[in-house]
């Protein structure tokens, strides 16, 4: 086994274009190359100097018998593909995806990488931090950052061309940043010492290969379309701007401030101007405050800063790469995104979608404004639209239908609703009609009740209550707390084999960490080994929680506690209960689903994934009818579980 470390430079910023684009540029060098063969002691190869990778390495990057290892492996193996195909294009063998395989990168096959590793029980995901969890002896170099500040970035740019800092100048420097290079092998091999107890799963291995592959592969970006957008929302924000000094008088209106201070003269007081409080002061303001507070809301669109991301981080043939980032979600195992954040684009209700596509790329502001009076918003809803297929070519997107509601169903044994899936029901009129015991169909019988049993339906599968109603919308129901309390109590009622889960849960949970044993219920399989909680999802993945205890909740009850990254990103104790850990089941198994999916469609040219929708770049002739069926299948693990796809075709990416 191959541990490794690199320090490269480049003239593009990594944390904003992505390790693609990073490397896609004339500027971009391998300056250090350290590695460890199976945990000997570290070596390290002065590139920058004219040192050469030895041959032995060499031949091992191409050998996908040999295992490569390395902290975010992702960036090690881009790197190098782009190192060896400029410095040695007859040893460059690319690898193939499928036959409209996109860019030459290193086979993902036997790359492992600790920082998945490391996500895979629950810690976090830097090499500094997942050593001081772990409390290794080789701990990163604190030198380190501002070394590659001087030798990784430019100092300054002449004639376009970006200046670095040459090593040969700074010897004493140069020196610390070689040992810190060596460190972080020394630290990885410490770090991957102590995570073996836990070793991954081949079948994970396989998933992140394939995540790889994706990451690899990108989706190409219209930037006609994204050019003309930044374009026009710097125009559409200059006037907003000039209109609003204009009414109030303000020198700089954009200034929360100054603004809050204007507001104030208006007799209108506030002490935040985001985006609930402005809608709320909107409701019973007079001219101009109205106005002016309207055009706030435009301005404060930050939707646009999607399309300037697209700018940065595509690469030279217009694909954004490395959007993926796979166990992003520790807890469960889901994906999250990087650069552009495709997660959550804003949803597009445009009726004339392509019209107003193409009057943005070939119009003038006075046409957009004209047509749509607000020109950030209609920009905002066109963002998904930047994301196109290849010509001759069109998207199929499929995603699946509730599946978060099929899986705990399923999970708990709630005969009712798996039938109701069965047969082809609105899931929010099933649920209302057993919570009211009248039927409800959808603008038909009683129809006014299905957005009762909706609300319900999203806040109360993990045991929210009237403050989980409210955040899902129960506000625009009119119903004061107690009929918001009642309506849970009627769902908790109508759903009792999936309360009864909540608590079977919560107790195998604390009877794991209390007896430091093994027990399981529900499919469900709970142990406390060596300081994790582990908790087994029927696909034989494991969950993982660092260091639980039985503490004492705010009521003064029992309560599970666990180190794990809180929602500041900091490694912090954290709080659970059984609805929780049943909600970190259901998502997990949904992940597992949809990665089952996209392995049976790995034929297929996926581009991106969202939560539980796949992106393929299709050639005309493809069937959408046989890839909804295909993914509506179910592993042999899930047995009787009702799943269903639906999906459709499209030219440019959009919210059906």
């Amino acid at each position: 086994m191959y541990t490794i470390d690199i320090e490269t430079r480049s003239d593009k910023d990594i944390s904003k274009c992505g390790v693609y684009a990073y490397t896609d540029t004339p500027y971009f060098d391998i300056l250090l190359f350290a590695y460890s063969i199976d945990g000997q002691p570290v070596q390290v190869v002065d590139t920058a100097n004219g040192e050469e990778i030895p041959e032995n390495v060499l031949a091992a990057f191409a050998d996908e018998t040999i295992i490569k290892r390395a902290f975010n492996c992702n960036f090690e193996r881009v790197c190098l593909s782009k190192y060896l195909r400029e410095n040695d294009p007859q040893y460059f063998q690319s690898y193939s995806i499928s036959e409209d395989t996109v860019g030459d990168y290193l086979s993902p096959e036997n790359w492992h990488c600790s920082m998945i590793h490391a996500r895979t029980l629950g810690l976090p995901s830097s090499l500094a931090e997942v050593g001081k969890v772990l409390g290794i002896e080789q701990q990163k170099m604190t030198e380190g950052k501002a070394l590659i500040k001087f030798f990784c970035t430019p100092y300054d740019t002449i004639d376009g061309v970006p200046q670095f800092h040459n090593p040969k100048d700074y010897p004493e420097k140069w020196e610390i940043f070689k040992a810190y290079n060596k460190r972080d092998v020394e630290a990885e091999l410490e770090i991957d010492r102590k995570l073996s107890r836990f070793p991954v799963p081949d079948f994970i291995w396989q998933e992140f290969y394939l995540d790889q592959e994706i990451n690899d592969r990108g989706i190409l970006v219209d930037m006609q379309l994204a050019d003309k957008a930044i374009s026009l929302d710097a125009e559409a924000k200059e006037e907003l701007t000039v209109e609003m000094k204009r009414l109030t008088g303000v020198e700089n209106p954009n200034s929360v401030y100054q603004l809050l201070d204007w507001l104030e003269t208006q007799g209108y007081k506030s002490d935040s101007l985001g985006k609930a409080q402005v809608q709320e002061l909107i409701k019973t303001a007079k001219e101009p405050v109205k106005s002016v507070l309207e055009m706030r809301l435009q301005l404060s669109k930050s939707s646009v800063k999607k399309y300037q991301a697209m700018k940065i981080a595509k690469c030279e043939d217009k694909r954004v790469r490395g959007m993926f980032s796979f166990y992003g979600a520790s807890r469960t195992g889901r994906f999250c995104s990087n650069i552009i954040q495709i997660q959550n684009l804003p949803q597009n209700h445009l009726p004339d979608l392509t019209e107003a596509r193409e009057l943005v790329k070939y119009g003038s502001f006075e046409d957009i404004q004209m047509l749509y009076d607000d020109v950030p918003d209609t920009l905002s809803q066109l963002i998904r639209t930047a994301f196109i297929p290849r010509q001759g070519m069109k998207f199929i997107v499929a995603d699946f239908s509730a599946i978060e509601a099929r899986v705990i169903a399923w999970l708990a044994g709630e005969e009712w609703r798996m039938k109701a899936f069965a047969n082809g029901e609105d899931i929010y009129c099933a649920s209302a009609s057993k919570m009211f015991g009248v039927p409800v169909v959808k603008h038909g019988e009683n129809g006014h009740l299905r957005q009762k049993g909706k609300v319900a339906e999203l806040a109360c599968g993990y045991g929210g209550s009237v403050g989980a109603m409210k955040a899902m919308g129960a506000d625009s129901l009119g119903l004061s707390d107690a009929e918001l309390k009642q309506i849970v109590t009627d769902w908790r009622e109508a759903s009792p084999h999936i309360t009864e889960l909540w608590w079977a849960v919560d107790r195998a949970v604390k009877k794991a960490i209390k007896e430091k044993t093994s027990t399981e219920t529900h499919g469900l399989k709970f142990s406390y080994e060596a300081g994790f909680l582990f908790i087994e999802l029927p696909s034989g993945r494991r969950l993982a929680y660092a260091k639980p205890r039985i503490g004492e909740n705010q009521f003064s009850g029992e309560s599970v506690t666990y180190m794990g990254i809180n929602a500041q990103k900091k490694w912090n104790r954290l709080e659970s209960y059984g609805p929780k850990f049943v909600e970190n089941c259901t998502q997990g198994i949904a992940r597992d689903l949809l990665m089952y999916s996209m392995q049976t469609l790995s034929h297929c040219f996926i581009v991106a994934h969202v939560h539980d929708e796949m992106i393929i770049e299709a050639s005309k002739d493809m069937s959408l009818e046989k890839i909804c069926q295909q993914m509506a299948r179910t592993p042999k693990w899930a047995e009787g579980l009702i799943l269903r796809a639906d999906g459709y075709e499209c030219e440019y990416y959009k919210k059906d």
